[in-house]
C-alpha cells in the first residue's frame, strides 16, 4: 500500500471467529460505551454550567473513546452473521444498549448545539451593538433612524482565555 495513505486505511479489521473472542469484544464495547458516556455526561454538565474551558479539556479522552468505539463497532458489523448464529441473545442485548447509548448521545449533541447557538447570538448581538455605536446616527426619508449597513461593523476580537 502507498505510504501516503492514512494508517486507518492500511489496517484491516479482524473478524470475530470464536465465542470467546465475541464475548470479549462485546464486553470491551460495553466498557468503551460506559467510559464514553461518562465523559459525554461530564462534558454536558460542564457546558450547562458554563465551564467551557473544562469541557474542552475532555476532548482528547472523548476522541480516544470514540476511536475505540468505532473500531469495536466495525468488528461487530463485519462479524454480524457469526454473532447472530452464535450469540443471538447477546447481540440483541447489545443492540438495545446501543439504541439507548445513541439516545443519550443525542442529548449531549442538543446541549452543545444550544450552547453554540447561544454563544453565536451573543457575539452577533455584541457585534451589532458595536456597529450601531460606531456609525453616525442619521435619519432616513421616513424620519426614522437609519440602521447601520452590513459593512459598517468593525472586526471583533475575542479572547478565548477566560
Amino acid at each position: 500500500m502507498s505510504a501516503s495513505r492514512p494508517a486507518q486505511a492500511r489496517t484491516t479489521t479482524r473478524p470475530i471467529d470464536s465465542i470467546g473472542d465475541a464475548t470479549a469484544v462485546i464486553s470491551s464495547l460495553e466498557s468503551i460505551m460506559d467510559s464514553l458516556l461518562a465523559t459525554v455526561e461530564e462534558e454536558t454538565a460542564l457546558v450547562r454550567a458554563g465551564q467551557l474551558h473544562e469541557a474542552a479539556a475532555l476532548e482528547p479522552a472523548k476522541a480516544e473513546f470514540a476511536r475505540a468505539y468505532a473500531a469495536e463497532t466495525d468488528r461487530i458489523k463485519i462479524s454480524r452473521e457469526f454473532l447472530s448464529r452464535s450469540l443471538p441473545d447477546a447481540l440483541a442485548a447489545l443492540r438495545r444498549r446501543h439504541d439507548n447509548f445513541h439516545a443519550l448521545l443525542q442529548i449531549n449533541l442538543t446541549v452543545l448545539a444550544t450552547a453554540h447557538a447561544v454563544s453565536e447570538g451573543i457575539i452577533r448581538g455584541v457585534s451589532g451593538e458595536l456597529a450601531r455605536k460606531h456609525v453616525p446616527q442619521t435619519y432616513g426619508a421616513s424620519g426614522r433612524a437609519n440602521a447601520p449597513g452590513p459593512k459598517a461593523g468593525r472586526p471583533l476580537a475575542i479572547s478565548r482565555v477566560l
